[in-house]
């Protein structure tokens, strides 16, 4: 699990450099086969029931599961979603960004902003002893003291010699009945939050899911492991580390 997470943080640092206006999400995730290619791993989104492509590339108001094409084209302040996974000797793993290309508006800034800090604010919650619901009702108190939209039908995983295991965890709080945490699991974490309003579709392709009422959506997903102390973020590149120090206090000050 490690080592998968480890490529795939390297792959993740490395499509993040690439993406400016003019390129097109075709472009983005031929870039992520040729560095598929190079750690001679395969992709473990293409082929996922039908799913045509490397990664899922999901622009403004489409919230996941994004088909990269040629005619998606990244303009100026544009936001980018990038949800990727690979197999490495038989183990999964699983990450998403959300990139702004260029100048973003100061709004949309902040919609990542509180997407990642989610992220964070709740893995500080993943111990042996807590619950599943711990991690989500911080995900969701996050979103809600900063006035976002939670999408509530999308929840983060379990992950190992399977893409999507259980648990499932939801990113706001409820009546979730799992068993505690226990050191060793593993788990996709992962934030989806919107702009607007939560409610979501499939557009015309049937894979891309798109917010209802055309606002924009972030997403910030890691696979990390639960471990006797503080939770350790498996996918995470050395780029990706140091752009989120910050954030990562978080998780260091809760312990």
């Amino acid at each position: 699990m490690r080592e998968s997470n480890r490529l795939l943080g390297l792959m993740l640092d490395e499509l993040a450099g690439s993406i400016r206006p003019g390129m097109s999400a075709r472009d983005l995730d031929d870039h992520a086969g040729r560095i598929l290619e190079s750690f001679g791993v395969p992709s473990n989104f293409k082929g996922y029931e039908g799913f045509p492509a490397n990664i899922c590339v999901s622009v403004n108001d489409r919230v996941v599961h994004g088909i990269p094409t040629k005619d998606t084209v990244f303009s100026d302040g544009d936001i980018v979603s990038v949800d990727a996974g690979l197999i490495y000797e038989g183990y999964h793993s699983d990450a998403a960004r959300t990139f702004p290309v260029g100048e973003i508006s100061p709004e949309v800034r902040r919609l990542i902003e509180v997407t990642e800090r989610a992220f964070f604010e709740g893995i500080a919650k993943a111990v042996p002893g807590n619950r599943i619901r711990d991690i989500s009702a911080a995900i969701g108190a996050c979103a809600d003291r900063n006035g976002i939209g939670i999408v509530r039908e999308l929840t983060g995983h379990g992950i190992g010699t399977s893409l999507h295991e259980k648990p499932f965890v939801p990113n706001y709080p409820g009546k979730i009945f799992t068993g505690k945490l226990k050191a060793g699991m593993t788990a996709a974490i992962e934030p989806i939050f919107t702009l607007g309003r939560p409610d979501i579709e499939y557009n015309e392709d049937e894979w891309t899911i798109q917010t209802q009422d055309g606002s924009w959506a972030a997403h910030y997903e890691n696979t990390i492991l639960i471990t006797d102390g503080c939770p350790e973020i498996l996918s995470m590149g050395e780029r990706e580390r140091e752009r989120t120090a910050e954030y990562e206090k978080i998780l260091c000050e809760s312990r």
